[in-house]
């Protein structure tokens, strides 16, 4: 499956009238279980649906005429990005609409994950993933690719081109660093 979305990419690229067709066929179904997978995740994080996700995603990815992902790596890449992208946005219309867009600090904790405020947790997670990109792009899209493109360890592997010990240490890392830059907000 790799390689034909590969090849599907490449056609687009070189201005195969069907080819987009058969490659959104393609990805449609992995698009949709990243998408329910990531709202699964978020519990009452998000009032969008996974349809509503998958559509503004596909939106987003094929918005240009041609496409310029290089392979099936890069197009889930962007893809995890644009599922990112699209829930912040959300989340952040939620907040300017509830609570006159103000800021809250919160404590990433398992014993107060309940509590939060989903759509603040959101905004938050993405300002510390933010600054994590800057100290390690490869720990940020690791974060990426697993909590907002909802992907498994053995996924981000094989999407990153990694073994599955370096995702699972990398992970680690990530989330540590992350709790630390959430924890030192509040």
């Amino acid at each position: 499956m790799a390689l034909a979305i590969t090849r599907m990419l490449r056609a687009v690229r070189e201005g195969d009238p069907q080819a987009l067709d058969h490659l959104m066929a393609e990805v449609y179904a992995p698009l949709q279980a990243i998408a329910r997978k990531r709202l699964r995740s978020g519990g009452r994080s998000v009032t969008l649906d996974t349809g509503a996700l998958v559509h503004e995603t596909y939106l987003r990815l094929f918005r240009s005429a041609t496409p310029l992902w290089r392979d099936r790596r890069h197009f889930y890449c962007v893809a995890a990005a644009a599922m990112r992208q699209i829930v912040v946005d959300h989340a952040r219309r939620r907040a300017a609409a509830k609570r006159g867009g103000g800021k809250v600090m919160v404590e990433l904790d398992s014993s107060n994950a309940a509590a939060l405020d989903p759509v603040v947790e959101i905004l938050a997670l993405d300002e510390a993933l933010a600054h994590l990109a800057q100290l390690s792009p490869r720990l940020a899209q690791i974060v990426e690719l697993r909590y907002f493109g909802g992907l498994s360890v053995e996924e981000v592997a094989r999407v990153l081109e990694v073994s599955e010990p370096t995702v699972r240490r990398d992970w680690r890392k990530a989330r540590a660093l992350l709790f630390h830059a959430l924890h030192d907000a509040a």
